[in-house]
């Protein structure tokens, strides 16, 4: 536990339990394993939730060791004082907490957004046979808009059969860095037509420069190929939109940061966040507001969210109860 003068800075592990298995191109998965940071004065106690992610070379041990040797007094030290990354988002958004309760107001307040209104979140489809994916779709009929993650053999008939499912939704796709360059354009022209509005990282983060030299009949989004707000510009010309989340960019102040940068350099924006409970999605409600495409959907995965977790309806999510956060 880290000592600040009067602040004490400490932080735990927990596992939360999936509804299902979530599959990516990357593996699978059963639990959520999150970390939460606590900021204490004694009287007044802020919380934020991360997710370390082994994609960018984090464990769960490491970023609590980081979030308890932390010596920062505040949340503008805190920027300097520890990378980008989950142990700085789960800190970040703890001292934002702090903050808002120490002075009564909430943090959207803080944050200089004037009203926090419910979003509409896409739902996640996990990477399974095409017939899977489509019986997937057709037990959220009433859900709007869905997210397929790609990225193995098969994609196209995934994408058709997704869409035969359900002629009505609205679809995104994820390919997690999953597509080869020398089916990038068929694949494309496959996700143009079945009505596909977005896709996200469909190269290797690295592999950037070939999206600015082939169509893109899709809007393409860079997830992983865009962590802060230092990395946007090399990405003019290769993408058409960027995915920020709390956990790449180090928590809600860099990822405002991120958002109005992105923004100038005339990047449309999706909000994007891990496999966690409300108490991470919440701070991502501020970044959310006024965003093209929102993937809030965690809590919706797990098998029992916490107290007073968001209340999410027909995809739509209700602004936090200050008792979760904020």
């Amino acid at each position: 536990m880290a000592d600040n003068g009067k602040l004490r800075i400490n932080a735990a592990a927990e596992d939360w339990r999936l509804a299902q298995a979530f599959v990516i191109s990357r593996g699978a998965k059963t639990e959520a394993r999150v970390i939460v940071a606590h900021i204490s004065d004694g009287e007044v106690c802020g919380r934020g939730e991360a997710v370390p992610y082994a994609r960018y070379g984090e464990d769960v041990e490491a970023s609590l060791n980081l979030i308890k040797s932390c010596h920062a007094r505040s949340r503008e030290e805190l920027q300097s004082a520890m990378p980008a990354g989950a142990a700085r988002n789960a800190l970040d958004c703890a001292f934002w907490d702090f903050e808002a309760k120490r002075a009564g107001v909430a943090v959207s307040e803080l944050a200089g957004v004037p009203e926090v209104r419910p979003v509409e979140t896409a739902y996640t489809l996990s990477l399974d046979s095409p017939s899977a994916m489509a019986e997937q779709a057709r037990r959220v009929a009433h859900l709007n808009i869905l997210k397929l993650k790609l990225g193995a053999d098969g994609d196209a008939e995934r994408m058709r059969a997704v869409r035969d499912a359900r002629p009505d939704a609205r679809m995104i796709i994820d390919a997690n860095e999953g597509w080869a360059v020398d089916a990038l354009s068929g694949l494309m022209a496959v996700a143009a037509d079945v009505g596909v509005e977005l896709i996200e990282q469909p190269l290797p983060a690295g592999r950037d420069n070939v999206l600015s030299q082939v169509q893109r009949p899709v809007a393409v989004c860079a997830d992983e190929s865009a962590l802060t707000s230092s990395d946007l510009g090399r990405l003019v010309g290769c993408y058409d939109a960027v995915n920020i989340k709390l956990d790449k960019a180090g928590g809600l102040t860099e990822a405002l940061t991120m958002r109005d940068a992105a923004r100038a350099k005339r990047f449309k924006i999706m909000v994007g966040s891990m496999v966690a409970t409300s108490l991470a999605v919440a701070p991502a409600l501020i970044l959310a507001q006024g965003a093209d495409w929102v993937d809030l959907d965690g809590p919706l995965l797990l098998a029992e969210d916490r107290p007073h977790g968001l209340a999410i309806r027909d995809g739509w999510i209700t602004p936090a109860s200050p008792d979760l956060w904020g």
